[in-house]
């Protein structure tokens, strides 16, 4: 009997770990949508400030745009 107790409780176990990876696995999904949207304008801008004379600096901002968003990403995996 109380391995049938055991039994039940690792299922419960796997059960809760496998919702709690679904809720991670969507949350993460949904800031790497924002991130794409995010990414998605910033290529918008680029392309629209190409005529801009101060190209230099809006490139800078980009990368470090780029870079932030980069380390963010890789901070959330490491969490998971």
């Amino acid at each position: 009997m109380a391995e049938s107790e055991s039994q039940e409780g690792n299922y419960d176990n796997s059960r809760m770990m496998g919702e709690d990876l679904k809720r991670d696995m969507e949350e993460l999904l949904d800031k790497m949508e924002k991130l794409t949207v995010r990414a998605v304008w910033m290529a918008y801008n680029f392309i629209a400030i190409r005529t801009n004379p101060d190209l230099t600096n809006a490139m800078k901002h980009l990368e470090d745009a780029f870079l932030r968003c980069k380390e963010q990403m890789e901070k959330e995996w490491q969490e998971v």
